[in-house]
């Protein structure tokens, strides 16, 4: 009468296979450390680079914008940034909204340590002004 063979996960395989890798790991790991590393390495690459095209910007100022306002920011600053093709025409109105901008861009940094309902409704305000900004400006150079 033949026997069925075990193919469960027993004490004894299990005592086998810890034999198996105790002697295998220390000759793999030098091998494979280099390769982990570089795989880690492009796949942190390749999520700033997905990060900075989500915010609209340079993978080099990623660094600069983090945390939940990260959009936010980076919205506020290339705002500011476009205001000087009109500050030659209208000085007085670039100064004002860059003040604006300044608490703005406040507000923004003050949410982040608060509650999640609160960050949200402050976001969505501040979301709301910047739309209304840019129409502005959109309209000052003739965009419509």
């Amino acid at each position: 009468m033949a026997r069925k063979a075990k193919t469960g996960f027993t004490p004894s395989r299990a005592k086998s296979l810890v034999g198996v890798a105790k002697v295998v790991a220390p000759a793999l790991i030098p091998v494979l450390a280099p390769v982990i590393a570089r795989g880690a390495g492009v796949l942190s690459e390749q999520y700033d680079r997905y990060r900075a095209r989500r915010l609209g910007i340079d993978v080099a100022d990623i660094g600069r914008y983090s945390g939940y306002g990260a959009r936010l920011h980076a919205r506020i600053v290339g705002f500011s940034e476009s205001l000087e093709t009109v500050r030659a025409t209208d000085s007085d109105w670039v100064s004002k909204i860059e003040a604006r901008l300044s608490q703005l861009l406040a507000a923004v940094r003050a949410s982040e340590r608060m509650p999640t309902a609160r960050r949200k409704a402050a976001h969505r305000a501040v979301g709301t002004d910047l739309d209304v900004l840019e129409q502005e400006l959109l309209r000052r150079l003739n965009v419509r």
